[in-house]
């Protein structure tokens, strides 16, 4: 059989009774651990007239929306007959269960809240925090592909994956294609962006390019991601996270024209 095999690492990290750390858990800690971090040193590099207070409360505001806006995201669009049979099982996060796009629409939300109780620029909350975002989502990919969830469509490649989950056939490691490209690569490109004073000054580009360089990498790599079964393909060839990326790209490259002309 073709593929490599896949390195069953426990999903779990520990354990005490019924109380259980996950990985999955640890990849969203440390993700908001490292912008609240990068955020205060950028507040005084950079200085963008923000208090020790202000960015506590910005952290706060947006692991909420993440967090409601993820889990309500995934339940309305992919897990709308568990919640139909039990709707208690909403709050069973622990069970796995996160959408992106949800948690992108909570987060907005939360910090358009945030700026208007601190009276401060919302895009220049967002414009420091999307510089950010991508170390959540390479280590959350990550996370998944410890999971044994979110794999590829079955393939031929030398580093195909056989994943438990799905049926040991040889598959894209489409987690780890994610993890280099909505992660790494966009956490780089907006990374050097930013640091450019030009760039850094013009209000919404960097909310702009993360906007738009996730919805073209998450649209790329769904060619190589198996579609949800409860989902499918949409006009033969079109996923549910290419329909929902696709709005992205478009707002983000109105938010970039729209801090160019601004700027001038």
């Amino acid at each position: 059989m073709t593929g490599l095999a896949y390195p069953e690492i426990s999903p779990i990290i520990f354990s005490i009774g019924p109380i259980a750390l996950r990985w999955y858990s640890v990849a969203y800690l440390l993700g908001i651990a490292a912008a609240w971090f990068f955020i205060m040193r950028d507040t005084k590099r950079y200085n963008l007239g923000l208090t020790k207070e202000n960015v506590e409360d910005i952290i706060f505001y947006a692991t909420l929306g993440i967090i409601l806006g993820g889990r309500t995201g995934y339940m309305l669009v992919y897990g709308r007959d568990m919640l139909f049979q039990n709707i208690l099982s909403f709050f069973e996060i622990w069970k796995g269960g996160m959408s992106f796009h949800g948690g992108i629409i909570g987060v907005i939300i939360a910090i358009w809240l945030c700026a208007k109780k601190m009276k401060y620029d919302f895009l220049r909350i967002t414009d420091v925090m999307c510089v950010y975002v991508p170390i959540g989502i390479f280590l959350g990919r990550l996370a998944n592909f410890v999971n044994d969830e979110l794999w590829g469509r079955e393939t031929t490649v030398p580093w195909a994956v056989r994943f438990p989950s799905g049926g040991y056939l040889p598959r894209h490691p489409s987690q780890l294609y994610e993890a280099m490209t909505e992660g790494l690569l966009m956490f780089v490109i907006l990374l050097i962006c930013w640091r450019m004073p030009k760039i850094r000054e013009k209000n919404g580009f960097a909310s702009g390019l993360f906007l738009s360089l996730y919805g073209f990498f998450r649209m790329s790599m769904e060619q190589f991601r198996q579609p949800d079964a409860q989902m499918g393909f949409f006009f033969k060839y079109v996923t549910m996270g290419q329909l929902l990326s696709f709005p992205l790209l478009v707002l983000g490259i109105y938010l970039i024209v729209r801090a160019v002309r601004l700027s001038k």
